[in-house]
C-alpha cells in the first residue's frame, strides 16, 4: 500500500511563514504528479501548487510569488514552503500524489494525505 504523511501545519500571525513535508511512502515503483491542495471552510478543495507529470509547476494565482513548491526525490518527499500568509491561506492543506505502484505498473492511482490544518491569525 502506499501512505502519504503530511507534517509542518499550526498556527502562524499574519504576514508569518510555515513549510510543509508532505512524505509518500509503501509500494512505489514511481510518482507521476505531487502537489498540494488545500480546502478552506465552506469552499471547494483548489489546487495550491503541484509538480506535473512533466515535471512542471502549477500554482493558484493567489499563492504566486508567496509559497514555494519543491521536492526531494530520494525521499519521495515533496515540500510547500509559504511565506507572507494571510487570513486568506487558512485552510486544511492536504497532499495529493498520483502514484505507479510496483504491484500495478500499467495504473497510475491518486492518494490523499491526511490534512494538516493552517492557521493565520493574530
Amino acid at each position: 500500500q502506499v501512505e502519504l504523511v503530511e507534517s509542518g501545519g499550526g498556527l502562524v500571525q499574519p504576514g508569518g511563514s510555515l513549510r510543509l513535508s508532505c512524505a509518500a511512502s509503501g509500494s512505489i515503483f514511481s510518482i507521476n504528479a505531487m502537489g498540494w491542495y488545500r480546502q478552506a471552510p465552506g469552499k471547494e478543495r483548489e489546487l495550491v501548487a503541484g509538480f506535473t507529470s512533466g515535471d512542471s509547476t502549477n500554482y493558484a494565482d493567489s499563492v504566486k510569488g508567496r509559497f514555494t513548491i519543491s521536492r526531494d526525490n530520494a525521499k519521495s518527499t515533496v515540500y510547500l514552503q509559504m511565506n507572507s500568509l494571510n487570513s486568506e491561506d487558512t485552510a486544511v492543506y492536504y497532499c495529493n500524489a498520483h502514484i505507479i505502484r510496483f504491484s500495478s505498473k500499467s495504473r497510475i492511482d491518486e492518494y490523499w494525505g491526511q490534512g494538516t490544518q493552517v492557521t493565520v491569525s493574530s
